[in-house]
């Protein structure tokens, strides 16, 4: 199975989700090639959730893609989840009935996958994080910071990702609400295809 994730900017989000869809492919017994659109560059929440542009994207890919994973920052936005289940809908048409386009939203934000999958700092708490607005600055850039990978590629996310990737199973526990229920709706459509 052919899988492409769609990041709202794969300059740093490759390194998260690469690893971690990998990781929740691997845990339901489906093996796939999981590549990150690079090109195009869309550059931020806002293109990625503009339909001429996942259209465009769906048509160039659709012909070696079986499953696209549209997958970016909720941002505290209530609303994130319910837009995301309207473009699913609206481009489902765009696809054979054989592959789909499937999207998540991280709560808050990708970065808070990595930090599910470490062991926190003491006095850390994992709801504190869940709730932050911006946990990306508060949390993960300390942990970054704190074990000098200010230079590794992505600004910290491929070491830290790659090693919260080992330890998927904790991801998936933690993040209820983002991967646990990601990781049932692809196993739904990969059981049902």
């Amino acid at each position: 199975m052919n899988v492409l994730i769609i990041p709202e900017d794969f300059r740093k989000d490759q390194y998260i989700l690469a690893p971690i869809i990998r990781a929740l492919f691997s845990k339901i017994g489906c093996p796939a090639n999981v590549e990150v659109l690079m090109d195009p560059l869309l550059g931020g929440i806002s293109e990625a959730l503009k339909v001429e542009n996942l259209r465009s994207i769906l048509d160039q890919n659709k012909y070696y893609v079986d499953l696209f994973l549209l997958c970016v920052d909720r941002d505290l936005e209530d609303g994130r989840r319910g837009a995301l289940d309207n473009l699913e809908e609206l481009l489902r048409k765009d696809l054979p009935n054989s592959k789909a386009l499937l999207a998540e939203n991280a709560w808050q934000e990708l970065e808070v996958w990595v930090l599910a999958g470490h062991d926190l700092p003491q006095g850390w708490s994992w709801q504190e994080i869940r709730q932050e607005r911006d946990p990306k600055e508060r949390f993960f850039d300390v942990i970054v910071e704190q074990r000098g990978l200010m230079t590794d590629p992505g600004g910290g996310r491929k070491t830290l990702s790659l090693e919260a990737a080992r330890r998927y199973r904790r991801i998936y526990s933690r993040c209820i609400e983002d991967i646990r229920a990601f990781e049932r709706r692809i196993e739904t459509w990969v059981n049902n295809r």
